[in-house]
Formats: structure tokens, C-alpha cells, sequence
């Protein structure tokens, strides 16, 4: 399980090397080599993937009225997901758990842009930038 120290958020793999600069300029990890990026957004909200799964499918989308952020997985069985979001000076806004084919809602985030990391078993599965316009 990720660590906090404080509201600060810690990770000590090796797969943690990702900063904030690298992870706002979507270009290389710490090793050089390019990172996978997928993008999707609607008129409120943007999101940027920079790590996907191909056997788990993450969802960060709004509500018709905008006044929360939901956070959906559609994975393996019986699995227990761990989304993580910071604001841009890495202090931890809200934190959400859920098992696959699950949705919650993370309510009063207000607009700006925030990181995200969803793990599974100690495991980074996605992570990436959320805009909220």
C-alpha cells in the first residue's frame, strides 16, 4: 500500500519515479523511454493517461451537473482499486477504494488541474493528469 507522510503522498518502487514535471510534460520516464498516453475529455473535463492496463479499464468522468467527479473500474474479480489525487504541489486532495465493476463519487473537487494514481495490490495501474474546467 502507498504510504502518506502527512497529506504528502509516498511511494518507494522503482516504478514511482515519475515527477510531476515529467508527468505535466508527458515526455520520458526517468530511464528515457517514451510514455504511453491516452487522452480523453468532454467540455468540463479533460484526462491524461500516461500509464494504461490492458486488463484494467479506469474511468475519471464528471456528472451531467458537474458538481462531482466519479471514479470507476472494470477489472479482474474480487480486486480492490486505490485512486489517489493531488493537486499540482503533490498534497493529497481525496482518496477513494473500490473493487472492479464499482463506481464512487469524490465529491467538492473544485477546478484546476489535478495527478492521478490508481494501484491494485501495491501495484500502479494507471496514472496521469485530470483537468477540471
Amino acid at each position: 500500500m502507498p504510504k502518506t507522510v502527512g497529506n504528502r503522498f509516498i511511494i518507494r518502487t522503482a516504478a514511482a519515479l515519475l515527477t510531476t514535471a515529467m508527468l505535466f510534460a508527458g515526455v520520458s520516464t526517468s530511464f528515457g523511454s517514451p510514455l504511453p498516453a491516452t487522452t480523453y475529455s468532454n467540455d468540463t473535463i479533460l484526462v491524461q493517461k500516461l500509464v494504461t492496463s490492458r486488463k484494467h479499464k479506469i474511468k475519471l468522468f464528471q456528472n451531467d451537473d458537474q458538481s462531482a467527479l466519479f471514479f470507476s473500474v472494470r477489472g479482474l474479480e474480487g480486486k480492490v482499486y486505490q485512486l489517489f489525487l493531488f493537486d499540482v504541489t503533490g498534497n493529497l486532495v481525496s482518496q477513494a477504494n473500490i473493487k472492479s465493476k464499482q463506481t464512487t463519487v469524490i465529491d467538492n473537487i473544485q477546478k484546476g488541474s489535478y495527478l492521478f494514481e490508481v494501484f491494485s495490490d501495491d501495484e500502479r495501474i494507471e496514472n496521469g493528469q485530470v483537468t477540471i474546467r
